[in-house]
């Protein structure tokens, strides 16, 4: 059902029907940045509204499992939500934290290579990002470079572009997303990985999720695959819209909406 256009409402609660009818064997997975909360120009200042909480803690109460995955740490992205029992996979999927938990997992896969990253941003002349309007952000095992708002972003994205570059030769893995350029250690994480890790849980079958960027695509093919493996019932793929979504986001998902109050839309309808 991928296309350029919304999904119209009665098409999408047929598809995600399966979930309504049996909660107890649902979960509700969701980006957060752009999906659950809206995009604004500096990272630090997203916030999620206060409709997407309450609807949040209706799921909750509902379904089997309430997930967010998002690129930021676990642990950041859990304040910003404010609520205990969800589950938290951050960093693309390189820490997970289960409701309940309070401290996030690191993804074993990259054990002695944490710092790999860091290391090779250490070495980067601050003066260059700076009047390029790049502005470094610190997750630990990732490190991130955003130019959302420069005064430039052409130019702020063409620099980005040589340091992924140096990035790669140095060892590092380049990962793109709205307007920000990711440098993780090779082979770690995933969204893909982190949405199968929180659907090991027993009992759940069918499952929803939700993104805007193309770190979520790598989560809608690893749903798609269980769900031709036979290992889930229901796999539902929700793209949500932007004038900066990349296209495979479209292209991936079984549903599409625009923004994150369409997304919102859905939630509340599970959440009756």
């Amino acid at each position: 059902m991928a296309g350029e256009s919304q999904t119209t409402t009665a098409a999408w609660r047929e598809l995600l029907g399966p979930l309504r009818a049996e909660p107890g064997r649902a979960a509700i997975l969701t980006d957060f940045d752009g999906t659950l909360a809206p995009i604004v120009e500096r990272a630090d200042d997203v916030a999620l509204p206060e409709e997407a909480r309450a609807v949040l803690l209706r799921l909750i109460d509902r379904y089997a499992m309430v997930g967010a995955v998002s690129g930021r740490r676990a642990a950041d992205v859990r304040a910003r939500v404010g609520l205990d029992r969800v589950a938290y996979a951050g960093n693309h999927g390189l820490e997970l934290m289960m409701p309940g938990e309070s401290e996030p997992k690191p993804d074993p896969s990259v054990d002695g290579r944490e710092g790999d990253a860091a290391a090779f941003m250490a070495g980067i002349e601050a003066a260059r990002l700076d009047d390029a309007g790049l502005r470094p952000e610190d997750k630990g095992p990732i490190q991130a470079l955003h130019w959302r708002g420069a005064a430039d972003e052409a130019r702020a994205e063409a620099v980005a572009r040589e340091v992924a570059v140096e990035g790669g030769r140095a060892g590092l893995e380049p990962h793109w997303g709205r307007k920000v350029l990711e440098l993780r250690p090779v082979g770690g994480g995933g969204k893909g990985a982190a949405v199968a890790s929180i659907l090991a849980e027993d009992g759940v079958d069918r499952v929803v999720y939700a993104g805007d960027d193309r770190t979520d695509v790598d989560a809608f093919r690893r749903l798609a695959e269980l769900r031709d493996a036979g290992e889930l019932v229901t796999a539902v793929r929700v793209g949500i819209l932007s004038a900066e979504g990349p296209p495979e986001v479209t292209e991936e998902s079984d549903v599409t909406v625009e923004g994150p109050a369409g997304w919102l839309e859905i939630l509340a309808w599970l959440a009756e």
